[in-house]
Formats: structure tokens, C-alpha cells, sequence
């Protein structure tokens, strides 16, 4: 499913915080989106997943959700939102509960999804018994749950430390090779951008403008820490936030 989003403009009272964003997310390509803070990168996805309405422009959704979808549209947030009663295959088939599979189908979707982010293991396990890594592949696999066709990821690695945040790229990566999704994924970090995006898509300070989309053609697979394609490309978002930053120095001078 393509998402198409026209012209979009939004406030929070008087102020503005996205102007005239125009994208197109194409069926399985993950684009990224970065910017300085404030400049509406979350509101933007809140926008895309119906948490929230545009003050002005459309949000389309394009052709039909994959065979087996039970949301089109799903988040992964940054602080986990793990129900801390619940242990990791209770969490999981949460998102379940309402669409009258039965236990033998609700069984079968939590045990894939938990082998697909290597927590089969650990299915009994309570959120406390778990790492902050562990907590974050237990949301992804409830939003791989509904087979959504697009998947909306706020910021999900920022709360991990590097080693961690290393390893649950190569895992997207991975689940993403295996069985490819539409995503939309807010990041601070150019590293994480340019690792996982198809494109990566860099917002103005605010009010949020789309100031340039940088397209990575190299495969999600071949992309390493230090290969030299990516880090031309971090130099370029690297320029841009610099930019952006320099600018909104010169407007505080001159208030």
C-alpha cells in the first residue's frame, strides 16, 4: 500500500508547525525522516496514523493492505509501551484479542512473530526480565502481529545504547529482507537514516518544509557501519542540519 500525503499544513494554535509537506511513500521502502527538534517530525507521523488531523492537505492510502492484514496502519514508539502484567506472548497477542481469530490462529501469529525477532524464548517472560533491546523487539513483534502494510516507528532505537541500537538495525533489516514493509521512521540519528532508508527525507526547522529527500539505492543487506556510499550521504544530512542550525541562530539574533 502506497501512502500519498498532499500539501500538508498543521498548528498548534498559533503555531505552525508543519507547512505544504508534499510526499510520496512507495509500497516497501522505508523513508526517514530527520530534522531539527521541534520541526514536527512526530506530528507528522501522528498525522499519517490517524492519531491526529491535518489542519489542512490529504493523507491517501493507495491500493489494497497485504493478505492477512489486520491494521494498515501501526506504530512502534520509542518508550516500548509494554504492559508490565503481561508477559512477552501477552503483549504480543494483545493486539490480537479483538479480531476473532481463535487460539489456534492468535498461537500461531504470536509464535511466528516471536521466532522472527528471536524472542521465542523468552515468551513467558515478564517486561522487567528483559533488556531494553529485548523490550523493543517485543513491540516490534506486536506490530509485525497485524501484518500491517505500513509501519510508523517514532524514534524507536533512541532510548538504547549504541551496541543495542547496532544490533536492532541489523534485526530490521533483517525482518525487513525477509519479508518487505512500507515504513516511516522519525530518527535524530543520520547514522540510523542512512542505514535503514530507502529515503531519507529532511525536514526545515520550524515550521516543518521539506528541504531536501535524498534517495540510497544501495540494498538494505549491503549496508555496514563505515561503508563509503552511506558515509557520503551522512556528510550531506550532516550539511543540511548544520544549515538548518545556523539558521535558526541568525533569527534569534535578530528578534
Amino acid at each position: 500500500m502506497d501512502l500519498t500525503l498532499q500539501n500538508i499544513t498543521h498548528r498548534y494554535g498559533d503555531v505552525a508547525v508543519l507547512d505544504d509537506i508534499s510526499l510520496d511513500i512507495p509500497a516497501g521502502q522505508i523513508v526517514c525522516i530527520i530534522g531539527p527538534s521541534g520541526c514536527g517530525k512526530s506530528t507528522l507521523l501522528r498525522l499519517i496514523g490517524g492519531l491526529e488531523r491535518a489542519d489542512q492537505g490529504k493523507i491517501l492510502q493507495l491500493g489494497e493492505p497485504p493478505t492477512g492484514c489486520l491494521n494498515p496502519l501501526t506504530f512502534v514508539f520509542q518508550d516500548f509501551a509494554l504492559l508490565p502484567w503481561r508477559d512477552v506472548a501477552g503483549n504480543v497477542s494483545l493486539v490480537l484479542e479483538d479480531h476473532g481469530l481463535g487460539q489456534s490462529k492468535t498461537d500461531a501469529i504470536v509464535a511466528d512473530v516471536l521466532a522472527r525477532t528471536k524472542l521465542g524464548d523468552f515468551r513467558k517472560a515478564l517486561p522487567r526480565q528483559l533488556s531494553g533491546g529485548m523490550k523493543q523487539r517485543v513491540a516490534i513483534a506486536r506490530a509485525l502481529a497485524v501484518n500491517p502494510a505500513v509501519m510508523l516507528l517514532d524514534e524507536p532505537l533512541s532510548a538504547l545504547d549504541a551496541q543495542t541500537r547496532e544490533l536492532l538495525m541489523e534485526d530490521l533489516i533483517a525482518l525487513w529482507t525477509r519479508a518487505p514493509f512500507t515504513g516511516v521512521y522519525v530518527t535524530h540519528n543520520l547514522a540510523e537514516a542512512v542505514r535503514l532508508g530507502h529515503r531519507v527525507v529532511v525536514l526545515s526547522r520550524r515550521p516543518g518544509r521539506i528541504r531536501e529527500v535524498i534517495d540510497i539505492d544501495l540494498p538494505l543487506e549491503d549496508r555496514h557501519m563505515n561503508h563509503p556510499e552511506l558515509e557520503v550521504h551522512q556528510a550531506r544530512l550532516w550539511t543540511l542540519m548544520k544549515e538548518e542550525a545556523a539558521a535558526a541562530d541568525q533569527e534569534l539574533l535578530h528578534v
